[in-house]
């Protein structure tokens, strides 16, 4: 049977996505949902979380939730919640963090993301495990003098990119998705063959002009997918 938060998620969906529910109009709200499914407000939360996530909905605070306006950025180049998305479908997740170390900028690094030599970063190797299978690696740095609280966090109860989320806000983001073939460690790491396809994607996020993170995330290619839908504009029609 399909969970009740996933049918939710999916009612609303189709809703938006078929113009029953037009950009600006107010959703029902989560006391309604509860009312409406006859559920926990845990159940609805999920559901609406990762619509906010997709860009589908724009909640603000003391006026309600609203179908967000459709955005060609926000639909495809959605920061996405490897954890909500996994459970939001049914699956059993979990992640680990692998290795953390606190070093400093190659001049490497420095030049591909424009940032000063020697700066002080958080790096991080994070697994992500979705029914007992290794679903992505995720190589993240965080600069520190960006998010100086990252330095003695241990990430116990929440991912890294969840975490960063909800201390440092980004204001500009720019992801590249490209297939990959696995190299020897990443193949060991995902329990695939060497050279066998994975789809990668590369993201670094800014705030206000600083950088706050680089992540590189690398999914087996037969177990996940990026997905975007898309409306015409004004200009377009």
């Amino acid at each position: 049977m399909t969970p009740l938060h996933q049918r939710i998620f999916e009612e609303i969906e189709a809703n938006i996505m078929s113009g029953a529910w037009k950009p600006g109009q107010r959703v029902p709200t989560e006391q309604e949902l509860v009312e409406q499914y006859q559920c926990s407000r845990m159940t609805v939360s999920k559901a609406l979380t990762v619509l906010t996530r997709r860009g589908m909905i724009v909640r603000r605070r003391r006026h309600g939730t609203f179908v967000s306006a459709p955005q060609i950025d926000r639909t495809v180049m959605d920061i996405q919640d490897i954890g909500v998305e996994a459970q939001l479908a049914g699956h059993e997740y979990s992640y680990s963090i692998l290795t953390r170390s606190i070093e400093r900028l190659t001049p490497h690094e420095a030049m591909k993301l424009a940032e000063t030599p020697d700066m002080e970063v958080l790096r991080l190797l994070c697994l992500h495990v979705v029914d007992d299978k290794p679903n992505a690696i995720e190589r993240r740095v965080i600069m520190l003098d960006a998010v100086p609280s990252a330095r003695d966090e241990a990430f116990a109860s929440r991912p890294p990119g969840v975490w960063l989320l909800e201390q440092v806000p980004w204001t500009e983001a720019k992801h590249i998705i490209r297939a990959i073939p696995a190299d020897a460690a990443t193949a060991q790491l995902l329990e695939l063959q060497r050279g066998e396809p994975c789809l990668s994607l590369t993201r670094q996020t800014w705030q206000n002009g600083r950088t706050v993170t680089h992540v590189e995330v690398t999914h087996p290619g037969d177990r996940y997918q990026f997905a975007g839908v898309f409306h015409p504009s004004a200009q377009d029609v």
